[in-house]
């Protein structure tokens, strides 16, 4: 599988603001980076950092008035398609220690509140099982609705009005997983066929000794993801985080398959 990725934002910061970036494609063994490309308009220097869990990397920059990028991508996905059914689940003593920190709660991810709902509802099932039928049920039991919720919305927030965004299910997948004893973390992504066409969030589940892609909301498989950012949640992942105020003036994502 092979994607062309090209972005456009556009906002207007009334005062100075360093602004944190997540827009660049990761450099991983599943997905080759054929050509990229970032523009920042900005008086400043800017500056690259490593992603959360050394994966991507942030941008660094500062602006006043009009901030503008562009980025442009095609990359090469070269990823199995995994049925994640029959995939075991990882004892805790077997897990990595990098793993660990996936099963504990988070500021949008309450894994912990959601340990009674998940082994009264599902009190036979573990691992790979687990994790299938717990997508099948946010499949059955959430709307994607856009606008639904807001940048303090949270997975118990989301289970109770049964409705949500991509980050939405990705925090709810990730709370449900973590409360059955599946490592997830929240994963920033391009991926074709998004509606309407932006940024996307899904998750990572650890099974059978690896982390494998999920999608909840059913729009993408684990082969058409082109991966930018991992984390705990969307604090993690966000692509764009402002120290101060912004206004949006234009925001364009366009996902194709080459």
């Amino acid at each position: 599988m092979q994607l062309s990725v090209t972005v456009e934002l556009d906002y207007w910061l009334p005062a100075p603001a360093d602004v944190l970036l997540q827009i660049e494609v990761a450099a991983l063994p599943d997905q080759r980076l054929d050509r990229q490309s970032l523009t920042i308009w900005s008086d400043s220097p800017v500056a690259a950092v490593a992603g959360h869990a050394g994966i991507g990397q942030r941008c660094v920059a500062r602006g006043e008035g009009q901030f503008r990028l562009t980025y442009d991508a095609l990359v090469t996905i070269d990823r199995a398609k995994v049925d994640i059914a029959g995939l075991a689940a990882t004892p805790l003593a077997a897990l990595p220690g990098d793993a660990i920190a996936y099963l504990l709660p988070s500021r949008y991810v309450e894994g912990d509140e959601f340990e009674g709902f998940v082994s009264a509802t599902f009190p036979s099932l573990a691992g790979g099982a687990l994790a299938q039928a717990l997508v099948t049920w946010i499949d059955r039991n959430l709307v994607y609705r856009a606008g639904a919720s807001n940048g303090t919305t949270t997975a118990l927030t989301t289970f109770a009005n049964r409705s949500g965004v991509c980050r939405d299910y990705a925090h709810l997948l990730a709370a449900l997983a973590r409360a059955g004893g599946i490592p997830a973390r929240c994963v920033a992504a391009y991926a074709p066929g998004v509606n309407p066409p932006d940024f996307h969030a899904v998750c990572q589940l650890w099974l059978a000794g690896a982390w494998h892609l999920v999608d909840a909301t059913g729009m993408a498989g684990a082969r058409d993801l082109a991966i930018v950012a991992v984390g705990r949640d969307a604090t993690d992942i966000a692509f764009m985080t402002v120290f101060g105020t912004a206004t949006l003036c234009r925001q364009e994502v366009c996902v194709t398959v080459v």
